[in-house]
């Protein structure tokens, strides 16, 4: 094996030296941040029900009077009529819409869920939303002005 002379062996450690100082340097660095951060923080379970209430809001579109209903492009949508337009979907097709649209799943995190190919998910999640736009344009109320 070849020796490195003096100068090479010196700028190596030298560089080693200064690697090392600039991990240790980082490794504190995040360890103040966190605590800063810990510090900031609170758990849910340290929460007082009011504080609990203002992470949140409720939608109030829905609550009420059971006349309520959403007026969408001159129909006019019930939730009872929605949910009946969900009930007319196979089961396959309902879960497929529900995990997409209101638990935020896509294509591929509800094939690995339901064990089926993506474009099996994408082929029921768009032939059932043309299924509910046909069923909710049949039975929807029309809007007078």
């Amino acid at each position: 094996m070849i020796e490195p002379d003096r100068t090479e062996w010196q700028i190596r450690c030298a560089f080693n030296a200064f690697c090392k100082r600039v991990l240790k340097n980082e490794a504190i660095n995040i360890y103040n941040e966190r605590q800063k951060r810990q510090a900031k923080e609170m758990t849910f379970s340290d929460l007082t029900p009011q504080e609990k209430n203002l992470l949140y809001t409720l939608d109030k579109q829905y609550e009420g009077e059971e006349g309520e209903s959403l007026q969408v492009a001159g129909k006019r949508i019930t939730p009872r009529l929605l949910a009946e337009a969900m009930r007319t979907l196979p089961i396959e097709k309902r879960n497929t819409v529900l995990l997409y649209y209101f638990f935020d799943k896509s294509d591929v995190e509800i094939a690995e869920l339901l064990e089926i190919p993506r474009s099996t998910v994408q082929y029921r999640r768009t032939s059932s939303f043309n299924g509910l736009k046909r069923f909710l344009e049949e039975h929807a109320d029309e809007w007078d002005d």
